[in-house]
């Protein structure tokens, strides 16, 4: 058993996608969202949506960063992670406009205060801000906060987006064929919309990534951050402290800052690529849980992916692997391993978006193709070695 598996998560989710097996799987079951007819207005031409994420176990590298050093800033960054979960989710259906957003904030109120949530709510609204600046209006409609530390440990930040929009303008996979290539869009860097270096970890595997990393010592100090039913030797048995620093993509950077770099979104580049180039877009997949064996769930047939031009993994996910052990079948399906993005398109399309990412300080490469197949698969090659997911192991649907 792997030690993501012994700390009691799972990448791929099996025991949820069992548990909702049964559930209508909506009007476009390829679609990276649940789409379904506009209940609200009853018209033919539309969809509703409403979709939930959250920063996930994220909040407690947040707490014990906050902890260490006291600063509080880092909790916008928490917000920012929340929020884009879900936005660019949506875009991967194509929905980029007119969108409501409202947070769910479960917080154990002994050990998190009042300012916690300013800096949470108070960075929410400063992120909405920026997208407007980028043609994606969000509405803040608040949302729920309670106080349930018999529940929660520390504190647990999600959200809900909702939207409706027309259906002909939506990207739902099924264009997606043999003879297309992939374009990546790199989650690590410095685009032209962030203030520092993104060491592209978004926000899945952190539950590894902290406890593969980081020391004993937050296990002594802080024994609320885990499950403490958890054997000793899956907790904190890494060698850093949050505040250690090790060299990142342009010099020197904490730990701490790089496992809490807020979640990319890729909302300035995919508006105006669906905006002006939507017949370029056959499929869109966001590599968030699951990593790059995402993909295969959202194949309208019996196709089988080949990445073999992948991002070189950036420094935190080298310094994760290092740390845990892990080997690389296992890496890249916890981790995105360098870009979270994919968008699906023909060969002679893919440089027109190549050079719209460069334009924001994205890097973004042709890192694979998809092949016809008897079944979906995908094929990973690393220099010499090849990694083949099943998608029989994933509870992915054939044909």
């Amino acid at each position: 058993m792997s030690l993501y598996a012994q700390r009691g998560v799972s990448a791929q989710k099996e025991e949820v996608h069992a548990a909702t097996r049964n559930l209508d799987k909506g009007l476009y079951p390829a679609a990276f969202c649940k789409l379904y007819p506009d209940y609200l207005t009853g018209d033919d031409q539309w969809v509703n949506i409403m979709h939930a994420d959250g920063a996930g176990t994220k909040s407690i590298l947040a707490y014990l960063y906050w902890k260490e050093t006291g600063d509080a800033s880092v909790w916008k960054g928490i917000a920012q992670d929340a929020i884009v979960m879900n936005l660019d989710d949506l875009l991967c259906v194509g929905i980029y406009n007119k969108l409501l957003f409202s947070s769910t904030i479960d917080r154990n109120k002994l050990l998190i205060p009042g300012e916690v949530l300013e800096e949470i709510i108070n960075g929410s609204q400063e992120f909405f801000h920026l997208l407007e600046t980028y043609g994606v209006h969000i509405r803040y409609l608040g949302g729920e906060t309670a106080d349930v530390g018999d529940v929660v440990r520390t504190i647990a930040v999600n959200g809900t987006m909702a939207a409706r929009w027309p259906k002909s303008g939506l990207i739902t996979n099924e264009r997606i064929g043999p003879g297309d290539v992939i374009v990546g869009l790199a989650s690590f860097g410095t685009a032209r919309y962030e203030r520092e270096y993104n060491s592209g970890i978004g926000s899945n595997g952190l539950t590894s990534a902290r406890h593969d990393m980081l020391s004993k010592f937050y296990a002594g100090l802080y024994p609320e951050t885990f499950e403490n039913s958890l054997t000793d030797d899956v907790v904190y048995i890494g060698k850093y402290r949050l505040t250690d620093h090790v060299p990142n993509g342009t010099g020197e950077a904490e730990i701490g800052r790089l496992l809490l770099s807020p979640t990319r979104t890729y909302a300035p580049l995919l508006v105006p690529l669906l905006k002006e180039h939507f017949q370029l877009v056959h499929g869109l997949v966001h590599c968030s849980g699951g990593g790059q064996t995402k993909c295969m769930k959202y194949l309208p047939g019996n196709f089988r992916i080949v990445k073999d031009n992948l991002f070189e993994p950036p420094v935190i996910f080298r310094l994760i692997q290092e740390a845990s052990g892990a080997d690389n079948y296992e890496m890249h399906q916890v981790f995105n391993m360098g870009h979270r993005m994919e968008i699906f398109t023909h060969e002679r399309e893919a440089q027109t978006i190549i050079d719209m990412a460069s334009s924001l300080g994205i890097e973004a490469r042709v890192i694979g193709r998809v092949e016809a197949a008897e079944k979906k698969e995908l094929i990973i090659q690393k220099g010499t070695e090849q990694i083949v997911y099943d998608a029989a192991d994933y509870q992915v649907d054939q044909g």
